[in-house]
């Protein structure tokens, strides 16, 4: 198939993990059959140094004419005293909010091989494989009126059913996909808008009569995701909770670097790592690029449909940290990369093995080479 993707590399590290996770995809291309278009275009603190605006006009264009976006990240200590609508996390609501993306998806997963990895217990986060379903597009990110001083603040926290409705179905339908359990995070005994969201959840339920649906309130909760992880599988929750419990969740899987993301509901999907730009790495070819090269992955399945293709991207980066490679923030890597090494060693195991060549011997001589007559190395 041809695929336009957008590139959005932001700041900081985006640049570097953005490069691995293209070259990984121009690899599956490769293997399929395929064929991909890579354009490049600007976003955060770069887009306010070169245009002054944290998401230019061009850019928010090539992303609504793309089948698909892929984005670093953005932000940093220089852009921080700029006024809130030139700072780069402007940029990146804008942009979700322009492409009409409500669902952001957070898989967290314990790899066999990075138990170790987290401060927790082996014991406790072992077998981990949750959901994060968070809505995107609404809540104390995007509420009216807002405003600052030195000496007060007001932010406002608004939800509408069909935002909280549109986002659960989102969820439901992946529970049911998997092991049919629920977990609706809120703060209904404290917050109006929680007490909705609580509602229009149980509202749905009889939709979906084989999925178990539990409640809970975002600070007990918190601490469950980190005491008994196993016991949950997609979580939904609204946009400020999901943003801190994601992140949190992080610590299962043994470092944010690992972690992808999909955010989907509109005409085009965004696919990102959760980690942010980490300026104090930033241009050391240190950065984990596997949050971004998963993240590719979940390009492939969700924006393009192509499953297999998907599945042999996860399936590379599988066996590579099987083997114990990783960047410095693994614990536990027994083979330590840079960004770039640890990139090219997950692309060479997307492509297939090659065909072991016969050995031929005879009386007279022996022989040993590859198809084409010339030496190689397996």
């Amino acid at each position: 198939m041809d695929a336009r993707i957008t590139v959005l590399p932001g700041d900081g590290v985006g640049p570097e993990v953005t490069a691995e996770a293209v070259a990984c995809l121009a690899t599956i291309a490769e293997r399929f059959g395929h064929r991909f278009q890579f354009q490049e275009a600007l976003i955060g603190g770069a887009a306010v140094d070169a245009t002054g605006d944290p998401l230019p006009e061009a850019t928010l264009a090539l992303c609504r004419t793309s089948d698909a976006i892929l984005l670093g990240a953005v932000g940093g200590p220089a852009w921080d005293r700029h006024p809130r609508d030139q700072r780069p996390e402007s940029g990146l609501l804008r942009l979700r909010k322009g492409l009409g993306l409500y669902a952001n998806l957070r898989p967290v997963s314990v790899h066999p091989s990075l138990e170790d990895a987290s401060p927790l217990k082996p014991e406790i986060v072992r077998g981990t494989d949750l959901m994060f379903v968070r809505e995107l597009s609404g809540g104390l990110y995007f509420g009216e009126p807002r405003s600052y001083s030195d000496e007060a603040a007001v932010n406002t926290l608004p939800y509408t059913r069909v935002e909280i409705e549109r986002v659960a179905r989102v969820a439901f339908d992946l529970a049911t996909a998997r092991r049919k359990n629920l977990a609706s995070v809120d703060k209904a005994n404290v917050l109006e808008t929680s007490r909705l969201w609580r509602k229009v959840v149980d509202d749905l339920a009889p939709a979906y009569p084989e999925v178990k649906v539990q409640h809970h309130y975002v600070d007990s909760f918190a601490m469950a995701l980190i005491t008994r992880p196993r016991d949950f599988d997609v979580v939904l929750t609204e946009n400020l909770f999901g943003d801190i419990l994601s992140d949190e969740a992080a610590v299962l899987a043994g470092s944010l670097g690992l972690l992808p993301s999909a955010s989907l509901g509109g005409s085009v999907g965004l696919f990102e790592p959760i980690h942010g730009s980490a300026p104090d790495i930033a241009g050391q070819d240190r950065a984990n690029p596997i949050g971004t090269i998963l993240s590719a992955a979940m390009l492939l399945r969700h924006a393009l449909k192509l499953s297999a293709e998907a599945l042999a991207l996860d399936s590379a980066v599988n066996r590579v940290l099987k083997g114990g490679h990783g960047t410095g923030d693994l614990k536990g890597a027994s083979h330590l990369h840079g960004t770039r090494s640890l990139g090219a060693r997950i692309r060479e195991a997307i492509r297939p093995p090659r065909k072991k060549v016969p050995r031929l011997v005879d009386s007279a001589y022996s022989w040993c080479g590859s198809p084409e007559g010339h030496s190689s190395n397996h």
